[in-house]
């Protein structure tokens, strides 16, 4: 077994007192759900009938709202959010919507490998067809076409890099796009683009109203029931819609078709935003390409600059607290000091920077860490879920499939071997747990071994299974 060395955020940590400092007057708040004022919608009253019931206000839920009325001006469909659009998930994220619906080239051709060349060209479709969408309707989420910069940090990440699909840059080439002492080599790949998430939450919002989609806030679904034929009662606690066919986009909230629970658990994701940076600071780093950043390490950083030229930094530790989705889980100062000494560790000349915001999010994570498909009540209902850390852009492709499973359509899509497949379902607790915390355990040491993945981390792989930050 290779010895235990300290990694690059170990090795060179800034003293606690700028941590401190930095995160003295930091808000308890979504930097991005701060930054729009959103429109809002009443709560369903009383009952109506339509064709399709969408139950779910982020993105899987108005994607589909939206792809559905693409795909059939005439069919009549209402949308139904427990709070408000895009609160969870969908508002919080770091805003890299990927082209991938793998959850990345490794773990596709993992999972897939017979079909991943079609599952590559299916995601590209889809993020183009994303871009396509915000520019024909002119939806302002500060799009940017920038592509993703993923740095190796570790000498034994630098090989990984050269033996990956993009552009390749040695440090110096690394360090002219943007500047930081931890980088050791780099890859750039053009196929991510940037998005406002809280924005285009609303923009989604308003181009299913334009469409003729009937949006209700604060209609939280208690159940679903149906009878042999005819359509499925959608029941609120002021209302009910009976729909020919239903939509689930639920994410990480129990599903409403209990059979589906078990393939999901929430992992708590957290991030940090800096005060605005000053001009000097801006320039100390470059990165005037603007792109995405990932860190190449098990338990990884993703960071980015907000269109106000902000630093996104988030990542790193993932937390499982059980199968209950609380606000509590989302307070961890331990989290978010590791945070702000990682980002201080990667761009050492911004000593002094404050951070403005500070919040974390559960994500709905599967065992294949993609999304899974389901149907239910004779077909008449549809369940999508386990986007886990790709979800801004795969949630369009979910919602094609849902809206084709739902049709009984016979299509390049719905034979593929992701969707007819659904992933290995997570163990009861406390057995759940116990198998969280010995991944992380294990993914932890890895990163302090040279990326070698012990014993159990191979068991994983070759079971299907595991945990991912």
């Amino acid at each position: 077994m290779r010895r235990a060395e300290p990694t690059v955020f170990e090795r060179q940590a800034p003293p606690s007192r700028l941590v401190d400092a930095a995160l003295r007057d930091a808000r308890d708040a979504c930097f991005w759900i701060d930054d729009v004022v959103p429109a809002r919608h009443a709560p369903l009253v009383g009952d109506t009938r339509v064709d399709l019931c969408v139950v779910g206000g982020g993105y899987a839920g108005l994607w589909t709202a939206v792809r559905a009325k693409q795909r059939d001006p005439g069919r009549s469909v209402v949308l139904l959010e427990s709070r408000r659009l895009g609160w969870a998930a969908s508002g919080r994220n770091g805003g890299f919507c990927d082209a991938s619906i793998t959850h990345g080239e490794d773990n596709g051709r993992s999972r897939w490998e017979s079909e991943y060349d079609d599952l590559e060209r299916l995601g590209q479709e889809n993020l183009d067809g994303i871009v396509k969408t915000v520019q024909e309707h002119g939806l302002a989420v500060d799009l940017e076409e920038t592509g993703e910069l993923e740095v190796a940090v570790e000498p034994h990440q630098v090989d990984w890099l050269r033996e990956a699909d993009g552009t390749f840059l040695d440090r110096e080439a690394v360090q002219a796009e943007v500047a930081s002492p931890t980088y050791l080599a780099g890859l750039w790949s053009r196929h991510t683009v940037m998005i406002h998430p809280a924005k285009m939450v609303q923009e989604l919002a308003r181009l299913a109203l334009s469409l003729g989609v009937e949006i209700f806030e604060d209609s939280h679904v208690t159940g679903l029931s149906s009878g042999r034929s005819g359509p499925v009662t959608v029941r609120t606690g002021s209302g009910s819609v009976d729909a020919a066919q239903v939509a689930l986009g639920t994410n990480v909230f129990p599903a409403l078709v209990r059979r589906f629970r078990p393939f999901t658990v929430p992992v708590y994701d957290y991030a940090v935003v800096t005060e605005r940076l000053s001009p000097s600071q801006r320039a100390s780093l470059g990165w005037e390409n603007r792109q995405g950043i990932a860190d190449l390490a098990n338990q990884f950083h993703y960071y980015r600059l907000t269109p106000d030229d902000r630093i996104l930094f988030g990542g790193y530790d993932a937390v499982y607290a059980g199968r209950r989705v609380a606000a509590d889980h989302e307070h961890r100062p331990e989290t978010y000091r590791r945070l702000v000494s990682h980002l201080l560790t990667t761009f050492p000349q911004l000593e002094g920077i404050g951070i403005s915001h500070r919040w974390a999010g559960a994500i709905d994570t599967s065992t294949r860490f993609s999304a899974f498909w389901g149907l239910a009540h004779g077909g008449r209902v549809a369940h999508t879920a386990g986007f886990t850390g790709l979800g801004v852009g795969a949630t369009r492709f979910a919602a094609d499939v849902v809206l084709d499973l739902l049709d009984g359509a016979d299509t390049e899509r719905t034979r593929l071997e992701m969707v007819r497949r659904k992933p290995l379902p997570f163990p009861p607790e406390p057995v759940a747990s116990v198998g969280v915390a010995l991944t992380k355990r294990s993914l932890d040491q890895a990163d302090h071994r040279g990326g070698r993945r012990n014993l159990w981390l191979r068991a994983l792989d070759r079971a299907g299974l595991g945990f991912d930050s």
